[in-house]
This record gives C-alpha cells, sequence and structure tokens, in this order.
C-alpha cells in the first residue's frame, strides 16, 4: 500500500464515523439507549484511532483533498454533541424546562467550542471543557442522579468550555500519557459494558465507567495545579 493510499484509507475511516452516528441517530429515535450508546461508542474508538494514523500517515500531504480536521470536527459534533443532548432531552431524566436548556445549553456552547482556534493548548490538551458530552451523558444514564444534580452539571461544564482550565487529550497529552491513554481504553471498555447490560444498577461496569470518568475529566485541572518535575 502507497502513502497516499494509506492515508486515503485513514479519511475513509474517519468518515465511518458519520455512518455510526446515523446507526446511534436511529437507536435514539426508537428510544433504544442501550444500542444508541453501543453505537457511540464504537464511534469514539473510530476517533481515538484515526487521529494517530493520520500523523502516522501524514494524511495532510499524502491525501490533501480532504480536510481530516474539518471532517473529525462534523461526526464529533454528531456523536460527542448533538446525539447525546437528543438523547438526555428524549430519555427524560432531565424533565420539563429542564430538558429544554440542556439541550439549548449543550448544542449553542459547543458549536461556539467547536469553532475556536484557541480550543488547544501547547502541551496538545484542550483549553476548556472539549464538549465530550457523550462521556457526561452516558454517565448520567448509567447513575441517574436526581435532575438538580444533572442540571448543576451541565451548567457547569457548559461554563467551563470557555474558562482556561485544562482537559487532557489521552493520546496526545505527553504528560501522564502512561496512566491517562490506560485509563481511555478503559473508559471505552467499561462504557460498552455498561450499555451492553443496559445499565444494570449492580455491574461493575457502572462504578468503573463513574471512576474513569472522573480521572479523564480531572486529570488536566491536576496538572495545572502540580507542577511538572524539571528536566
Amino acid at each position: 500500500m502507497t502513502s497516499r493510499h494509506a492515508a486515503l484509507a485513514v479519511h475513509l475511516l474517519t468518515a465511518t464515523g458519520a455512518v455510526f452516528a446515523m446507526l446511534a441517530m436511529l437507536a435514539a429515535v426508537d428510544q433504544n439507549w442501550s444500542l444508541m450508546f453501543l453505537w457511540l461508542v464504537v464511534a469514539f474508538a473510530v476517533d481515538g484511532i484515526d487521529g494517530p494514523l493520520a500523523r502516522k500517515y501524514d494524511v495532510k500531504k499524502n491525501a490533501p483533498e480532504f480536510d481530516g480536521v474539518l471532517m473529525d470536527l462534523i461526526v464529533d459534533y454528531l456523536t460527542y454533541v448533538f446525539i447525546p443532548a437528543f438523547a438526555l432531552f428524549k430519555s427524560g431524566l432531565m424533565d420539563g424546562w429542564t430538558g429544554w436548556f440542556a439541550i439549548i445549553v449543550i448544542t449553542f456552547a459547543s458549536a461556539m467550542y467547536f469553532a475556536d482556534t484557541r480550543m488547544k493548548t501547547k502541551d496538545n490538551s484542550f483549553s476548556g471543557f472539549p464538549g465530550c458530552w457523550n462521556m457526561v451523558v452516558i454517565v448520567i444514564f448509567a447513575v441517574e442522579p436526581n435532575f438538580w444534580v444533572s442540571l448543576t452539571i451541565v451548567a457547569a461544564l457548559a461554563v467551563a468550555m470557555f474558562l482556561p482550565l485544562k482537559f487532557i487529550h489521552p493520546v496526545r497529552t505527553e504528560r501522564w500519557r502512561a496512566l491517562s491513554l490506560p485509563m481511555a481504553l478503559a473508559w471505552t471498555a467499561f462504557a460498552g459494558w455498561a450499555a451492553w447490560v443496559e445499565f444494570h444498577p449492580e455491574s461493575w461496569a457502572l462504578w468503573g465507567l463513574v471512576a474513569t470518568s472522573i480521572y479523564l475529566m480531572l486529570a488536566g485541572i491536576a496538572q495545572q495545579v502540580i507542577p511538572a518535575k524539571a528536566g
């Protein structure tokens, strides 16, 4: 396989995320939340793989006619933002005005964030909460907190999108990557497991999902507080 063919294959892989988004949306319309999240987990896994492959095969050089960054953002908005917001609204976990508040704030703030040219930090982390609402909403489905708790979480994270808080990229943020990458892989496994067992309250997957989510959410902020060792 030539470098050009490999680069084109990476673009095709990224584009499959749109197909998985559609499959997730069809499941969401039927309120088959477990199946919806399973498709979103597949899309999440693809998103974790295509970036390193794009850099390995230098898609900007070898297949420049396709904008992989733009394609990735389109798929991410569907799978990270739009579909999870729809599920949160239709599930009844945030009922009445709180549901309307959630979908308006999530979709609007995320559209602004995804277009923000300042979203990446020098160490390839994210500046502000990076709109990973799929990770947030699946935890809400798993734990089913009081809607006031869900409302507080949504409002706080929407504000955090535009605050100078660091959120790690498990693959690209070098500091603590030896821990962060396994945590991201574990989150993917726990998320798939939790969806597969339809969020059974006695499943260990739920606790694993919560624990790994807390790490991935707070690791970047912890790095801001804890100074890196010199050298």
